[in-house]
């Protein structure tokens, strides 16, 4: 029997929510064929089985939150009998060994055998049928032979080794030969908790804490390797860092709430007034409240968008512009034949226009590392990944358009309708919302005119799109009341590295297409 390990699916993901089970107990399931989705902090991802044989448990129930590591199911045969107890262990092992000790040359042969050679091409030989490989590989007619690797390199915990081959084998690019997980040699030293009064990490060693809690002391300017964790487990927690930066009920600092969880320090005014302390929360709710925990996509969210809003200066600048024009030459768009299988929108032409106007204004693509040389550098982008804000029923998600601008209209076209369609499904990856460069927001298609949004980390700039209505509109060559079709566009910048007249110029010329797309000839 073998247990499927909950991989690690992304950079520093420590924990995933299963979401719906694709088999059950008593399937027969081929490699690669999906078993189930679950959801991290980033998105929902499918993850395919890394064996072949007949589903024999789920181990963890649907909407149950497991670490990375964790078994989450069990495929073998129905046959193979049951794990035996510890002591039925020891008696195998002896007998092995004893075993082994009857077949060494009776002659007094050296005893100090070469390592058994195991092909790993062949399945057999780790443990596997015939026919079978790891997600992502084709079996290889023959493939190298080699002593499997022994001593400090093998993860110190079974656990640990069969996660390790399991996220190899699944998610690496290219895969990983199948073979069988091989104990170190030596002894395996048993843990032992740390002292209840560590000393500081040392110089060169990466201080244990969970990714809130670092993101929490990078907000705070707190040095981990300074901090003593309290812990037997020399976890550092939040409290801890907090004490470190100082912010306790006497330091006359206020706090607020940080990823929903953690806080972060606001200025304070000691001569004013304090508010009223508000009435103790009672210890029974109304039975009409309804409460949802936040996790998965909608924590991320919630961490990110108070990581921006207390640590970029925002600035929102507006315009009202007429797009009648754009509307017909999408209209126009729309009948020729290369563009009747995808959507031709107004988000397209926006997207268009916002790469024509980096042109001018490349500061919009760029971010601002606080942490490089004493006062922070600006990163510019010779590049544009085009994020587009969607809303799905599990947060909000911002996947985007890779090397938005090496592409034409109609390529920019198919990359958006791909883009949406999935995020949609709840389907969009992590690897398709890393990296981005710029944002869109389409509010619009909720009916809002305008709003000030918050600018995605890592990011310097995001646009919001809003509805377009018709209004009375003054003509400027008639100078007549008419009616057009009006839309309002809103630039969030962050001012530290882009000026008034930068955000400006870049909106500026952005309205300047979608008001006539002829303009864009200029660019």
């Amino acid at each position: 029997m073998a247990e499927f390990l909950l991989p690690d699916v992304g950079e520093g993901l420590t924990e995933a929510e299963i979401v719906e089970w694709r088999v059950q107990v008593g399937d027969v399931v081929e490699v690669n064929d999906l078993l189930v989705d679950i959801e991290t902090a980033k998105s929902i991802v499918e993850l395919p089985s890394p064996f072949a044989g007949t589903v024999l448990a789920l181990l963890v129930e649907v909407g149950q939150t497991v670490p990375v590591g964790e078994p989450i199911i069990a495929i073998g045969d129905p046959a193979e009998p049951a794990a035996g107890t510890a002591a039925d262990d020891e008696a195998q092992k002896q007998s092995g060994q004893k075993q082994s000790a009857e077949k060494q040359p009776a002659d007094g042969g050296a005893s100090d055998a070469e390592p058994m050679e195991i092909d790993l091409s062949n399945p057999a030989a780790s443990g596997g049928s015939s026919g079978e490989s790891l997600v992502g590989r084709t079996k290889a007619d023959r493939g190298p032979v080699r002593r499997p690797r022994t001593g400090s390199a093998s993860p110190s915990t079974l656990a640990g080794a069969a996660t390790q081959m399991q996220v190899q084998g699944a998610f690496a690019p290219g895969g990983a030969q199948s073979q069988e997980v091989v104990s170190a040699e030596e002894p395996v030293v048993p843990a032992r908790p740390l002292p209840p009064t560590a000393e500081p990490a040392q110089e060169g060693s990466r201080p244990r804490a969970r990714p809130r809690v670092r993101a929490m002391a990078k907000e705070l300017g707190v040095d981990l390797a300074s901090v003593r964790p309290n812990g037997d487990d020399g976890l550092v927690t939040a409290e801890e860092v907090l004490a470190a930066a100082g912010l306790t009920a006497s330091s006359g600092t206020s706090t607020a709430s940080y990823g929903g969880s953690h806080p972060v320090p606001r200025p304070y005014d000691a001569t004013a007034v304090p508010p009223p302390a508000a009435p103790p929360a009672s210890s029974s709710s109304d039975p009409r409240d309804r409460r949802e925990p936040v996790k998965g996509v909608r924590r991320m969210m919630a961490q990110a968008m108070t990581s921006s809003a207390f640590t970029v200066p925002h600035v929102t600048e507006w315009v009202t512009l007429d797009v009648t024009r754009s509307l017909r030459y999408l209209e126009r768009l729309r009948q020729r034949p290369e563009y009747a299988d995808v959507k031709v929108t107004p988000m397209l032409l926006l997207a268009r226009a916002c790469m024509l106007a980096m042109k001018r204004t490349p500061e919009v693509n760029s971010f601002f590392d606080a942490e490089a040389g004493e006062s922070g550098e600006v990163v510019l982008k010779d590049y544009v990944n085009l994020g587009v804000a969607a809303a799905t029923p599990r947060g909000l998600v911002v996947p985007n358009v890779k090397d938005a601008h090496r592409m034409r209209m109609l390529e920019l076209a198919r990359a958006l309708q791909q883009l949406t369609a999935t995020a949609k499904e709840g389907r969009t990856q992590p690897a398709e919302q890393a990296g981005g460069t710029f944002t869109i927001t389409n509010i619009g298609v909720f009916g809002i005119d305008a709003g000030t949004p918050i600018i995605n980390p890592g990011e310097a700039a995001i646009l919001a799109f809003g509805a377009i209505t018709k209004r009375p509109w003054v003509d400027e060559e008639s100078g007549e009341v008419v009616a057009r079709d009006v839309t309002t566009l809103a630039l969030s910048f962050d001012h530290r590295h882009v000026d008034g007249a930068a955000g400006s110029r870049f909106l500026a010329d952005v309205a300047a297409i979608m008001r006539d797309p002829a303009n864009a000839l200029q660019f």
